[in-house]
C-alpha cells in the first residue's frame, strides 16, 4: 500500500527518531526509510523535514562534503518533547491495533 497521506505521521516519527539518534539528511534518511518498507522521493521528504524544522521539531544547517553541500538536520528540545509524546501514544495505538486491546 502506497498511501502517502496514511503513512506521512509515521514517516515523520521516524524522522524525528532517527534524528534524535544522530544528524540526518536527505539521501540518508531516504535510504534508512526504504529498509523499513517505505518508497519516498525528494519531493515528498524535503516538505517533511521543511514542515518540522518550521514547527520547532529540528533545526537544520548547510554542511560541505567534498565539492558537494548538503543539509544536516538535527532534532530540537521540543523535538525530543514531542518524540516522547508521540512514543506513548503510538505504544496506545499499537496496542489496540495489533494486541487488539
Amino acid at each position: 500500500m502506497n498511501d502517502k497521506e496514511l503513512y506521512g505521521g509515521l514517516i515523520r516519527l521516524h524522522l524525528l527518531h532517527h534524528a534524535a539518534e544522530e544528524p540526518i539528511f536527505g539521501l540518508g534518511i531516504i535510504e534508512e526509510l526504504r529498509r523499513h518498507g517505505y518508497e519516498i522521493s525528494a519531493g515528498t521528504l524535503y516538505p517533511m523535514l521543511h514542515g518540522l524544522e518550521k514547527k520547532g521539531y529540528l533545526t537544520s544547517r548547510q554542511e560541505r562534503t567534498g565539492r558537494r553541500g548538503r543539509r544536516v538536520y538535527e532534532i530540537t528540545e521540543l523535538g525530543r518533547v514531542a518524540l516522547i509524546e508521540a512514543r506513548a501514544k503510538v505504544k496506545e495505538l499499537f496496542g489496540e491495533l495489533i494486541e487488539g486491546r
